[in-house]
């Protein structure tokens, strides 16, 4: 029996990573390495980030390597400071539009940072709401980011606040290649 065949019987659970500390899309990747080694198809879109990570690089690999495991799509500009502008909003609809054709693929589906496109009005919770309730049976959705808008938390089944205790930024390190990006 396929991973679609067994996920249709089964309702979708919402997952959201938010907080202010580090870890949201590394948890949010390690639930994408876990589904794709039982089979199940990941679709990943990242909303907002634009320059490559190790983990972006890993990805765009495993992807060109497994395209039946994983679709990879880094859709954003960079990090928005102050008022977004046109092109920011356009690669927020680029990305949405991703997501609500591509959600039919997925066993897994992935919008990290999507909250803080939503955050800074870049989409409505209207819109992500209206994606939550038309997912097929069985595709698990993540969404990942900052500032998660509460109105989406009565949608979520597991809701993870990270939380920053202490930083090595905060001690005067520089970001390490390989632990930050």
């Amino acid at each position: 029996m396929s991973a679609k065949e067994q996920k249709s019987g089964q309702k979708s659970l919402v997952l959201i990573n938010t907080g202010p500390g580090k870890g949201k899309t590394t948890a949010a990747i390690g639930l994408a390495v876990r589904a794709m080694g039982h089979g199940q198809k990941v679709v990943f879109l990242q909303f907002i980030k634009a320059s490559p990570t190790g983990e972006s690089r890993f990805l765009e690999t495993l992807m060109s390597e497994r395209p039946e495991l994983l679709i990879y799509k880094r859709l954003g500009l960079g990090f928005v400071k102050g008022n977004p502008g046109p092109s920011d909003l356009a690669k927020v609809e680029e990305a949405m539009k991703e997501a609500e054709s591509l959600k039919e693929e997925a066993d897994l589906l992935i919008l990290d940072e999507i909250n803080i496109a939503l955050a800074k009005g870049l989409i409505k919770v209207e819109r992500v709401a209206k994606l939550i309730e038309n997912l097929p049976k069985g595709t698990n959705l993540v969404l990942t980011g900052r500032d998660c808008p509460s109105e989406l938390y009565d949608y979520a089944h597991t809701i993870t606040e990270m939380k920053e205790i202490k930083h090595a930024y905060r001690q005067g390190f520089k970001a390490i290649k390989g632990v930050e990006f």
